[in-house]
This record gives C-alpha cells, structure tokens and sequence, in this order.
C-alpha cells in the first residue's frame, strides 16, 4: 500500500499543475484552481500514510531529532508520507503563485518556469516568484473589502 500510495500522491496532483502551465487561461483552469480543495487528494494521501505510522510520526516531529528524523525518512513509510506532504504543500504554494501571479498580471512566459521550479525545488519557486512579484510590484487600487479591512484594523 505504501508504494501505490507514494506513485498516486504525484499523479493526483499533475493535472492541476498541467493546467496551470498549459492552459492558464481556460476558464475550467482558473475556475478549478481557484479551489483550495485541489490540495485534498495528495492531503488524503498524506493522511492515509500519516495514520500507519502515527506513533513514529509524532515522535519525530515532537521531539526534532537528526537521527530520529533520518531513519524516519529512511523508512518506506516515512520516505511516502514526506513525498505526499510535500506534493500537497507543493500545489498549495504554486496554486498561490498561480492565482497571485494572475491578479497582478504577471505575464506567463515568465510564470510558466517559475511553476516548473516550484514543483521541483519549490522553495526555490516560492523565492523566485517572490522576487519578480517584488520587482513588478505596482501600486494598485483597493478594493472595497481591502479598504474595509484597512480601516477595520485595530
């Protein structure tokens, strides 16, 4: 189980991905990606994996241990419950890109390999899309839930 579990957590998420560098555009694309619940096939997966080996888990991540943590990942089981967690965390972050990187008009021939990035490494995705996000950035008008909000705040 654990093995089937670690093949079909990569390809529960690789259609979202697709979408978000092949079509960016289609509505079916923004309309799917603008659901945060993408996230909760490869988040089922991780769950499955995390409650086999719940006892394990929670030692290592309560008490963080080098070695504890290397033979926890050296394991099947926690080698295919960090992949899952980081497929899940890994679509959040390019989801945000994505839908980040859209409202403000961040053209796609600079966000499509940022994206590839992100799937691979995606802490260095992250950081590049925060740079060019930073390097674009342009004063924009509030909305009114964003004006509300500024002036709701203590």
């Amino acid at each position: 189980m654990t093995g089937a579990l670690f093949d079909l957590t990569f390809w529960l998420a690789a259609p979202f991905w697709a979408l978000m560098i092949l079509a960016p555009g289609w509505s079916w694309t923004r309309r799917l990606i603008g659901s945060p619940w993408i996230i909760a096939p490869p988040l089922a997966c991780y769950a499955v994996l995390a409650a086999a080996g719940f006892g394990e888990l929670w030692r290592v991540v309560s008490r963080p241990d080098l070695g504890a943590l290397q033979a926890f990942l050296g394991s099947p089981a926690g080698a295919a419950a960090i992949w899952a967690h980081l497929i899940a965390f890994d679509l959040f972050v390019g989801r945000w890109i994505y839908r980040d990187a859209r409202e403000r008009g961040v053209h796609h021939a600079l966000l499509a390999p940022i994206l590839v990035l992100t799937i691979l490494l995606s802490p260095f995705g992250l950081l590049a899309y925060l740079l060019v996000r930073a390097a674009s950035a342009t004063p924009r008008r509030l909305g009114a839930r964003e004006r509300h909000d500024r002036h709701a705040a203590p």
